[in-house]
């Protein structure tokens, strides 16, 4: 947990200003609209990705991985939401290498709780925590009554692949076989995440597709790392400028790949998996000035074709990660709340003693 400047407390406060601003004064001062691909960027993000493109860390790859780290801190706050819950409780979830932090998050409906989510954070398996999937996390289940369950794996350069993964999947198995300490039941477990996250649910919903004890209900996927074997066409259009780089993307790999882990390897690169069928209902959102866009919509495309419930969104005029803004902008709060609603919708129309 950072302790916030007053430097960061005047960001923070200019992030809020912005988020409502009306779009037609932020227009007036952006001046010619940023079109790339028949997409139009956010008025407000455009205003924003100025102050971050210029801000000192924002060539986080250039730094040590915990200054790095601390920069992502610092701005995930800077974004955070502020949504009273009621009830936020850290916990400590076993794994087959001793244990990871948790964080639990239960909406002020706690007591009509129907399912759980299992969520893992972004930082491209390197950066982030359960601190900077605090707004998404609160959000979800403030505006879904989902209890939501935040996972703190380990990162790399330390701990890299496959540590990080199977922390992932043994929280899940943890949280879906003491559902009931989460207000759930097994059949209603799911799972979600952002980025590295995303690419993590996605796996984790791969390697216990055939457990006895139950699969993933659902799995939330936003703008997921799905094919690390290859750049997609999003990588050229959205290189550099719009958050999320191509260089920081090499070297996101490059540390959680480390000496052993292999690109194309279906459980780094889910979307080269040889077979997708069976696996949960997916929610798959990308943003439209994304490196990870084009292999985000692949994957959904895929799961799609192999009969598997599948609802893609497109935020056309959003940045990577701004799912985690729901602190600054609506639209943020708006992506995460639809996730959570749709996940509901899933659990309801899912047969009776379903065991996924």
């Amino acid at each position: 947990m950072i302790r916030p400047r007053l430097h960061d407390h005047a960001l923070r406060w200019g992030a809020r200003a912005l988020g409502s601003t009306p779009s037609v004064v932020l227009r007036a001062v952006n001046g010619r609209p940023v079109v790339v691909d028949g997409c139009t960027l956010h008025p407000a993000v455009q205003a924003s990705l100025r102050v971050m493109n210029d801000a000192p860390g924002a060539r986080f790859e250039l730094l040590p991985v915990e200054a790095a780290r601390e920069h992502i801190e610092r701005e995930a706050w800077t974004f955070a939401s502020t949504l009273r819950l009621a009830q936020r409780d850290d916990i400590v979830i076993p794994t087959r290498s001793g244990s990871v932090p948790g964080r639990v998050y239960r909406a002020r409906t706690y007591g009509a709780a129907s399912g759980t989510v299992v969520y893992f954070h972004g930082g491209g398996w390197v950066l982030g925590s359960v601190d900077s999937a605090d707004a998404t996390c609160r959000t979800l289940a403030d505006s879904s009554g989902l209890t939501v369950v935040s996972v703190g794996y380990r990162l790399a350069p330390e701990d890299p692949f496959p540590a990080g993964l199977e922390d992932g999947v043994d929280a899940f198995r943890w949280v879906r076989d003491n559902a009931a300490r989460f207000g759930s039941r097994a059949s209603t477990v799911g799972v979600g995440g952002e980025s590295a996250g995303g690419n993590m649910a996605a796996v984790v919903s791969a390697v216990t597709r055939a457990d006895a004890e139950g699969s993933p209900a659902f799995q939330i996927l936003f703008c997921p790392v799905t094919d690390l074997s290859r750049k997609h066409r999003s990588y050229e259009l959205f290189a550099d400028g719009f958050f999320l780089t191509e260089a920081q993307m090499d070297w996101y790999a490059a540390h959680y790949l480390g000496d052993s882990g292999r690109r194309d390897d279906p459980l780094v690169s889910p979307l080269l998996a040889d077979d997708v069928s069976g696996l949960a209902p997916a929610y798959v959102a990308v943003s439209g000035f994304d490196v990870l866009r084009d292999e985000g919509v692949a994957y959904a495309r895929r799961l799609e074709a192999a009969g598997v419930p599948t609802t893609l969104v497109t935020h056309a005029d959003q940045i990577h990660g701004f799912f985690n803004a729901c602190g600054a902008l609506r639209d943020a709060r708006t992506a995460v709340a639809d996730a959570g609603r749709w996940a509901l919708a899933t659990l309801a129309a899912a047969p009776a003693g379903d065991a996924r």
